[in-house]
């Protein structure tokens, strides 16, 4: 079976490139993602996936229906990038030294396109599948809130009768089996006074002590688990500000411990907030799909992680090492504040054991041109399928889906 598919691979390469080419080419900042979302669109159908479709949040689904109705597997990757400084090389797809350069390459234009080609390799190697393959690329992931897997999970899927027993992501782990991640908050302070003069005092005393005071008390470095934004005054009044306040969140850390020490630093400020009323809560905000429409959103990602030994993890480790690839695990370190997966979302929400598989480099996220390694993209569209035939194709060599 590993062989089938490998040589099949090799004959997919110039194709899947020729894909990649297109993703980069295509702008897709967050939740600005159409264009790239019909090319997706087009290429499942011409892939011949068994049914393609967007929902209403705009996200693309691909189903490849088994024999069965269970067990279904999710493979997921986000169709946005985040907003980068706008020049002509970032949508120019550029290979040097093996690496494809452009904007979205590594986190994780390259990672939906090797899962959409697992399918295809599985549908042109003819390998029958006992359960269903769900290839879901999804909308407003990069604006750290994971609004279209959100929407997938608790509508989409539900009204077409499928649930996930396990989902795999696509985001970057240098080809690493992933299984979790720390969390962020974004926590809004309100200062509203009827005496400007007040609310100066207050806004510029909490400024003040947070810098130093409350990132100390947390422990954190500022560099990596600790931002604050400057003061911003409600226009015309004069009489209310916000001060944005960004905190990593650790295993086990819940946002409403660092909400209750904000609180209790702001009280120790004393006769500094006389006459200021203070509310201090997770950021929300409306936010507008593509789609044209909107969702209030809050502003946290929760730490997660899968068991590492889980079913999940177990088999893919196997399918990869019977495949012949990398087999190595671990975490994503996440280096900046705002990073994060729908990992959080799925495990925490849904309860649905999830793990990445990707080609990309967590290192370039972010960066205003991405590179992959070309060979990587190749090579995890040959490990998801085994992965994914391993858990829901017909038997082989004595496996059987039953075991997972």
């Amino acid at each position: 079976m590993y062989s089938i598919l490998e040589n099949r691979k090799n004959g997919m390469k110039e194709e899947i490139l020729d894909f990649m080419k297109e993703l980069i080419k295509t702008p897709s900042e967050s939740l600005n993602e159409k264009d790239v979302s019909d090319i997706v669109y087009k290429k499942m159908v011409e892939l011949k996936y068994n049914k393609v479709f967007k929902d209403d949040a705009g996200n693309v689904v691909g189903l490849i229906l088994g024999r069965e109705s269970d067990p279904t597997i999710l493979l997921n990757s986000h169709l946005d990038t985040v907003s980068v400084a706008n020049t002509s090389d970032i949508y120019r797809p550029r290979i040097f030294d093996g690496k494809l350069y452009g904007n979205g390459a590594s986190d994780c234009k390259s990672g939906l396109a090797a899962q959409i080609f697992a399918g295809a390799l599985l549908r042109r190697c003819m390998l029958p599948l006992r359960g269903n393959l769900i290839v879901a690329a999804t909308v407003a992931e990069q604006n750290g809130v994971s609004l279209g897997i959100r929407e997938l999970i608790s509508k989409t899927l539900p009204d077409i009768g499928l649930t996930p027993k396990y989902a795999i992501l696509g985001e970057p782990t240098n080809m690493g089996l992933y299984y979790g991640h720390d969390g962020w908050v974004k926590i809004d302070i309100r200062m509203e006074s009827a005496k400007p003069a007040h609310l100066n005092r207050a806004v510029s005393s909490i400024f003040s002590d947070f810098r130093t005071n409350f990132a100390n008390r947390m422990h954190v470095n500022s560099l990596e688990g600790f931002a604050m934004s400057e003061p911003v005054y409600e226009c015309g009044s004069g009489n209310s500000a916000n001060i944005i306040v960004a905190k990593r969140l650790r295993a086990n850390e819940a946002a409403g411990n660092a909400i209750g020490i904000m609180e209790h630093e702001i009280g120790l400020l004393g006769e500094k907030m006389k006459s200021v009323a203070v509310n201090v809560n997770v950021l929300k905000e409306e936010q507008k799909l593509y789609t044209g429409s909107t969702r209030i959103v809050q502003h946290i990602t929760n730490a997660w992680a899968s068991d590492p030994y889980s079913p999940v993890m177990e088999r893919a480790r196997h399918a990869l090492s019977a495949a012949g690839c990398k087999v190595t695990t671990g975490k994503w370190e996440l280096g900046r504040l705002g990073m994060g997966t729908a990992g959080s979302v799925l495990t925490g929400e849904f309860n649905i054991p999830t793990i990445g598989y990707g080609p990309g480099d967590e290192s370039m996220a972010h960066m205003a041109s991405e590179g992959v390694d070309i060979n990587n993209i190749y090579e995890a569209a040959y490990g998801n399928a085994s992965i994914i035939h391993s858990m829901i194709g017909i038997p082989v060599c004595g496996w059987t889906s039953d075991d997972i």
